[in-house]
Formats: structure tokens, sequence, C-alpha cells
């Protein structure tokens, strides 16, 4: 026997054969694929702004404004209007994008006319079909938007409106933290899951534990965040550049818009 080996415990010598039984880690596993999902979602989403596409201030106003209007008409024809206009817009965009964009909304028209259902007995069925398109035109709208302009350009568009300080670098720190907070999670899990070894008969148990981590963590990282803001100056003024300049683009949107308005007024007077 060797010097090196004389130093080991004879425990560590011996050979040991351990086969853990086998248990089912679904919860764990799935909650990891939904949390990469989201995250790898949000790291591409940081707006990708395709042709025809005006400056995130315009954007946003001709968005709110598409959005009051299919929600305000009682005209089932302005509605197909504007539905037209979107898959339109939605032509000229990703494969990837549009791919999401109409799964997103046509989920949310289906969830929309399953709710709106017992309309359909009652011999409502238009209502109930009026309804599922609005929020089919309105949900892909605002998708567009959001998956088309850059996190910072949209806080840069509501500072633009002058929306106060306070709310932009709050959904500034929000939009920029839930990767952060995701990632937490997602150590989280990973490492509960290195750490079951074998058969574990209470598992929501764990729940109360992942959570809590979570949570001191997130606050460990808000903390952080607040000390490092203190440290380069912050006194709670939010500086936003804003975008002045007006595009060529942004006053053909502008026309358009104020075509569907007319359209609007002209066919909301027909229903009445």
């Amino acid at each position: 026997m060797s010097e090196t080996e004389q130093d080991i415990p004879s425990w560590l010598l011996e050979s040991q054969e351990y086969e853990p039984q086998h248990d089912r880690d679904g919860f764990i596993r799935k909650s990891m694929l939904s949390i990469t999902g989201v995250l790898s979602r949000f790291r591409l989403d940081d707006g990708v702004e395709g042709r025809l596409s005006p400056s995130a201030p315009a954007k946003l106003l001709f968005g709110l404004l598409h959005i009051l209007l299919t929600s305000l008409s009682g005209n089932y024809f302005f509605v197909l209007i504007m539905l037209a206009c979107l898959l339109v817009r939605l032509c000229f965009l990703d494969g990837k994008l549009l791919k999401r964009i109409a799964g997103v909304a046509l989920a949310s028209a289906a969830l929309t006319f399953a709710i709106m259902l017992p309309a359909v007995f009652i011999g409502q069925s238009h209502s109930a079909v009026l309804i599922a398109t609005k929020v089919l035109v309105s949900v892909g709208t605002a998708m567009t938007v959001a998956l088309t302009t850059p996190f910072n350009r949209l806080t840069g568009a509501l500072h633009t409106f002058h929306v106060p300080n306070l709310m932009v670098l709050t959904v500034d720190l929000a939009l920029k933290n839930i990767v952060r907070l995701g990632q937490i999670a997602l150590e989280v899990l990973t490492a509960l899951k290195l750490r079951s070894v074998g058969r574990n008969a209470d598992k929501r148990s764990s729940i109360g534990g992942v959570g809590g981590v979570v949570f001191l963590k997130t606050s460990e990282a808000a903390n952080a965040t607040y000390d490092a803001m203190c440290c380069r100056g912050f006194e709670g003024e939010y500086v936003v550049p804003r975008e002045r300049q007006w595009r060529p683009v942004d006053l053909a949107w502008l026309a358009f818009s104020l075509f569907l308005v007319l359209a609007f007024i002209y066919l909301q007077g027909a229903v009445q």
C-alpha cells in the first residue's frame, strides 16, 4: 500500500453501489423548460423595426388609436376594415414574428368566442363574432407594436407623451429585470434538480423554499441596483432621449389614421 493510500480513510476506499429510487421530476423539468422559453423570447423581443415602421411615439399613438376605434365601433364592416389593415401590416413582418402574433391573437379571439358562446344560443351570434373579431384586431395590433419596437424606444415614447418620470422608470426597470428574475428562478430550479436524489414523497414542501429563495435573491438584486444608482448620482430625475424628428412614413401613417377616423364616423352614423 502506498503512502497516499495510507492517508486516505478506509471507508473511502470501499466501493459502494447505490441506486436511488426513480422519481418523477416533471414539475421541475416543465418549469425549467417554461422559464427557458420565456427568457429566450424576451432576449429576442428587443424590438425589430421592419419596413414601413413609423417612429416609436407615432407607432404607440397610432396603435392606441386603432385599438380605440376598433373597440368603440359597432359596425362589423369597419371592424373588418381594421382587420384587413392589420393583415396588410403583418405581411411586411418576419415569419417568426408573424407566427407569434397570429398565434396569440387567434388564441385570444378563440377564448373570447368560447366565453361568448352562450350568446349564440339566444340569437346573438352577431355579437359573439363581433367581439371576437375586435379582440383579434386589438391583440394583433398591440402585439405588432410591442414586437416591432425596442423597449428603450417604448419608454422614450411614453416620456414624449409627458408620462410621469416615476411611471416611466418603473416600466423600464420592470422590463429590464424580468429576464433577471427568470434567470434567478432557473438557477434555483437547477440547483433543486441537482440536489434531488432518490424519491421525494413530499414535493409540495419545496415550492415554498423555491419561492423564498427567489424572493430573497430578487431583493438582493434590487438593493444592488439601488446602490449602483446612488453611486452613479441618480437623484430621481429619469432622463430619456426623445425622438423629435418626424419621418416621412409618420406622415403617411397620420394620413391613413385620419382616413380611418373619417370612415369610423361615417360608418358609425350609418349604423345609427
